[in-house]
């Protein structure tokens, strides 16, 4: 990234940035020198949400930054707009806005760029972190929204199972956990027979990456992620501009592996469980088929009504080996259905839950970290839309009414034993860039559930 945060004593002749809004511009121009404020004038500087302007010094040099702001910010991210704005230097917050610790995270979040296959230069702007906030937790959310976008945006040719699981191990590494990986024919034998389906068809071998860390004794939080690397929706086959973004159908993975590095980098005292079923839903002679049907982990029956609802399938075995061992949370990750999307658009993930505590949480600290999501109702009459003549389930009802919804209630099918169980239907993609946002991959619900978990368990 072209931007990071420094200490104090390690910037050299910081450039001062002031937030100015419209209420208080002409306070802070009557301290601004008289050049830099004539010249602020004469540029037409508006104290207007977004306004950006550079005011030169006699010498030629950056006498300060003016950015217009909110006086309540609806986005405190949109300070990400500087870390792409402004030429090459050290910079220090002559007056923060309304939330320093957001703008810090926005200042590195919006520098981000996706760089594997096409250089992009960008200029070395440094931040003096801003008083009383804490710049290496900021740094450590940083780190892991950068990460998941890099696995978000990186194409299927070069993302497949195999590299997930790459990207697993070297996780572990980094943080002393362990990992176990069931692929190939042996999910059959360890019973895993749905995620086996789906993967069948491709010559990257399905597998369940299984990663643990932390104290046994500790309290155990699992996450789980939808690892489909790329969907071509199998003989229920999606047209052309249905499979474009479909590298990323396995952000529910990014997103859970994103979350993971934050609990180990935090030192969270908890017993981590990670677990991605890392599928590629490809098509051959040995794909499955509609009308197919398959027993699960949990030994329910399901029968295929659309080989385009993989995720929900490879979801179910994983949530049922989790399940198995009560852990006090549960919480998955998926780039489930279109559905959700048509509800609540690519901003605004929804999440499910019968936990109100959770629930209420969760929407506590996305409005606190600006990462929101949406409760939607797991309304149990709709679990007969799941029913099949032939199996205890179908995993496409008909007439795709409520899709978002009773995707989930199939997933509940799924968890008995946990604590509490969240799944969420993510988009993790930024369709257009904002501040702090470029377009492409990207990290939701992740920095709240972080707040959350550092809440419920940092003591």
């Amino acid at each position: 990234m072209g931007a990071t945060l420094i200490r104090a004593e390690e910037a050299s002749t910081p450039r001062p940035i002031w937030c100015v809004t419209t209420q208080n511009w002409h306070e802070v121009a009557a301290g601004i020198a008289a050049p830099a404020c004539a010249f602020a004038e004469a540029s037409g500087f508006k104290a207007e949400p977004g306004a950006l302007l550079v005011l030169p010094a006699a010498d030629g040099s950056i006498a300060g930054v003016l950015f217009g702001v909110e006086e309540t910010p609806r986005d405190p991210l949109s300070f990400g707009r500087l870390a792409t704005g402004l030429p090459a230097g050290d910079y220090v917050l002559a007056r923060a806005p309304a939330d320093p610790r957001l703008a810090a995270l926005g200042w590195l979040t919006g520098a981000y760029r996706f760089a594997r296959y096409r250089a992009r230069n960008a200029n070395a702007v440094r931040l003096v972190v801003p008083e009383g906030v804490d710049g290496e937790d900021v740094t450590r959310i940083a780190e892991a929204v950068a990460l998941t976008r890099d696995l978000v945006n990186t194409p299927a040719n070069d993302l497949g199972p195999a590299e997930l699981e790459s990207t697993v191990r070297a996780l572990a590494a980094r943080f002393g956990a362990q990992v176990g990986v069931i692929a190939g024919d042996d999910l059959l034998a360890a019973n895993f027979p749905l995620i086996h389906a789906v993967g069948k068809a491709s010559p990257r071998r399905p597998r369940l990456i299984d990663l643990t860390w932390g104290a046994p004794d500790a309290p155990k939080v699992t996450l789980v992620g939808k690892g489909v690397c790329f969907d071509t929706g199998g003989l229920d086959i999606k047209p052309p501009s249905g499979m474009l973004l479909m590298k990323k159908d396995m952000g529910g993975a990014a997103n859970a592996i994103g979350l993971a590095q934050m609990v180990m980098a935090r030192q969270l005292p908890v017993r981590l469980r990670l677990l991605i079923p890392a599928v590629e839903n490809a098509i051959d002679g040995s794909a499955f088929r509609p009308g197919d049907i398959f027993p699960s982990r949990k030994g329910l029956s399901v029968e295929i009504g659309n080989t385009d609802a993989e995720g929900r399938l490879v979801l179910a075995d994983a949530l049922s080996l989790a399940d198995e061992e009560a852990p006090e949370l549960l919480i998955d990750f998926a780039t489930l259905t279109g559905a959700a999307r048509v509800a609540l658009g690519p901003q605004l993930p929804p999440a499910y839950t019968d936990d109100d505590r959770l629930a209420a949480d969760l929407a506590r600290h996305g409005a606190a970290e600006a990462d929101p999501s949406w409760r939607m109702p797991l309304w149990q009459p709709y679990m007969a839309m799941l029913d099949s003549p032939i199996a205890d389930l179908n995993n496409a009802p008909a007439g795709g009414l409520a899709g978002s919804i009773t995707a989930a209630l199939f997933l509940q099918r799924f968890v008995e034993r946990a604590g509490a169980w969240l799944h969420l239907d993510i988009f993790a993609w930024n369709p257009s860039a904002r501040p702090g946002r470029p377009d492409g991959g990207e990290a939701q619900t992740i920095r709240a559930l972080d707040a959350l978990l550092a809440e419920r368990y940092a003591g």
